[in-house]
């Protein structure tokens, strides 16, 4: 029951009130007569008192029913906040990953921010609910090898990025995308075999990635 009808069945209720309580009869020598004055309120007394009792009633219900809406409202908020993002981080060092002769799961030893479940110690993101999510990485290295970084989805390649051997410089590439993902999908990134990856405390190699909205 909404609130504008709880107000009209009290005026109601009011108003039923007031008119028992007129006076009736006729005017004789400045005196109105009364008649039935004391049974009619009685009656209306116990009416009201029933009708006030119902209104209180869908009251306190509306009232169970928002705070119910409000706890859901709370626990949506707090679902929709997924985020992470980190660094391979090699401290004060100059640290390069790689080559290897096999495809590795790059590891992320910094962690700037973490919602909870990007597992730092896997280097792997597990999304917590269906929705679109962002992803964005950057991959560092000396070019004397070359560097090839895969976005991935459940072993499945999304995006890439490759730097080839150019000489002995060094170089930086970057990418991203928004995927959707359902509940316990998982993103990552991979280092192709016989490349390598390079990073220092200027954290040049990163990976990131956040919810946009729930599906």
């Amino acid at each position: 029951m909404h609130g504008t009808s709880l107000q009209k069945e009290a005026d109601a209720v009011r108003r039923r009130g007031a008119a028992c309580a007129q006076p009736t009869g006729d005017k004789d020598g400045g005196t109105i007569q009364s008649s039935g004055d004391t049974d009619c309120g009685a009656a209306e007394a116990q009416k009201t008192t029933e009708q006030l009792y119902v209104i209180l009633r869908a009251v306190e219900a509306k009232l169970s029913d928002t705070q119910t809406e409000i706890e859901v409202l709370k626990s949506q908020v707090q679902v929709n906040k997924v985020a992470f993002g980190a660094s391979i981080s090699a401290g004060e060092n100059s640290e390069n990953i790689g080559p290897f002769n096999t495809h590795t799961t790059v590891i992320y030893k910094k962690v700037y921010f973490n919602t909870g479940s990007f597992n730092r110690g896997t280097g792997i993101f597990t999304a917590p609910v269906k929705g679109a999510y962002y992803f964005s990485f950057s991959g560092h290295n000396l070019s004397s090898k070359a560097m090839g970084l895969q976005l991935m989805k459940n072993g499945q390649q999304m995006v890439t990025v490759v730097n080839h051997v150019a000489g002995n410089r060094h170089e930086t590439a970057t990418n991203g995308m928004t995927l959707q993902l359902e509940v316990g999908d998982q993103v990552y990134m991979r280092l192709y075999e016989n490349t390598w990856i390079f990073d220092n405390s200027n954290d040049h190699s990163t990976f990131i990635g956040y919810l946009l909205f729930p599906l």
